[in-house]
């Protein structure tokens, strides 16, 4: 390591990241499946803005709420992905020290709103499913959009401290982060000074934030599946499920790796570095890319819609 990286300094004017530590030899492979997984994420997101865009029946609150998913993931794997593969590609290590905090502000930022997203979406399903003749009364335009709106402001706000902590802290150590992009803890460990508010106020957000949305969605999920169970028939029940189906296979992609990560890297000091990264990587490329492929799979009008865009092109 130079020498340039061991002095002592309050504000880096650069960081550099290493990508992968422990896997520079599989740097090329691990990048042409995350330019993959990148370039599926950007097409499958755009392709279901613009049929939600395009389709008047498609206007209603679980797509206005399925193309914010769409935005928002887009935005995720954007702030992340390109820096990645310039990284393994052309060994540009360097990311500038506002950069950097304007990364980890997006980076979790739209982390949270996605999992708000995700709790609007539970809400959806338990009106149309549990209040079914009620739904176009309760969901009205004027609510999706205050609820919307809501989601946005969480994300500023409640990630908004972290630039500023990671800013006030001295960074005496090293500037080199272990980490394929700036997270928010791996920066925080670079810093000399004591920087326990910063670690606690992150574990308030993956606690009090993730763990509150997950609790909301599992509170919401319990009426749904009461509701269904008091159906009739089999049937019933079972295309009933269906409808839920696209929205609980999205929750356990994006909610599994995140807290697995979350707390491998508070508690999993034995578990080795490149398995964090790795596992980080994971989190912020699988939910984008899969989201659109499965709701552009498991939900009716959005297949019929594809089904007929590609039938017209053909004519």
């Amino acid at each position: 390591m130079s020498d340039s990286n061991k002095t002592n300094f309050t504000n880096p004017s650069t960081f550099i990241l290493l990508g992968i530590p422990g896997l520079e030899a599989a740097h090329i492979g691990i990048s042409i499946s995350f330019c993959a997984m990148y370039t599926i994420a950007i097409l499958g997101n755009f392709t279901i803005l613009f049929i939600v865009k395009t389709e008047p029946s498609l206007h209603g609150p679980m797509y206005y709420f399925l193309s914010m998913l769409a935005v928002t993931d887009l935005v995720l794997s954007t702030s992340t992905v390109p820096k990645m593969l310039s990284i393994f590609w052309f060994n540009s290590r360097e990311i500038d020290f506002s950069a950097c905090l304007t990364q980890m502000y997006f980076i979790h930022s739209f982390f949270v709103m996605e999992s708000g997203i995700f709790v609007a979406m539970a809400f959806d399903r338990y009106v149309a499913i549990c209040h079914p003749l009620r739904y176009s009364t309760i969901l009205t335009n004027p609510l999706v959009a205050k609820i919307g709106l809501a989601v946005v402001l969480r994300g500023i706000m409640v990630v908004l401290p972290y630039p500023f902590l990671a800013r006030q802290w001295p960074y005496c150590r090293t500037n080199i982060i272990p980490h394929s992009y700036c997270e928010y803890i791996a920066v925080v460990k670079l810093a000399c000074g004591d920087t326990r508010v910063s670690s606690y106020y992150g574990l308030f957000v993956v606690l009090c934030v993730r763990g509150l949305d997950m609790i909301f969605i599992s509170a919401s999920y319990t009426q749904i599946l009461r509701a269904i169970f008091i159906l009739p028939t089999k049937d019933a029940r079972l295309k009933t499920l269906g409808t839920c189906s696209s929205h609980l296979c999205a929750i356990l992609s994006f909610y599994i790796p995140a807290l697995f990560s979350s707390l491998t890297h508070r508690f999993g000091q034995n578990v080795p570095l490149h398995f964090h990264v790795l596992i980080a990587n994971v989190y912020l490329l699988v939910p984008p890319m899969l989201n659109p492929i499965i709701y552009g799979v498991r939900t009716k009008l959005i297949r019929d819609r594809l089904l007929r865009l590609f039938t017209h092109k053909r004519i």
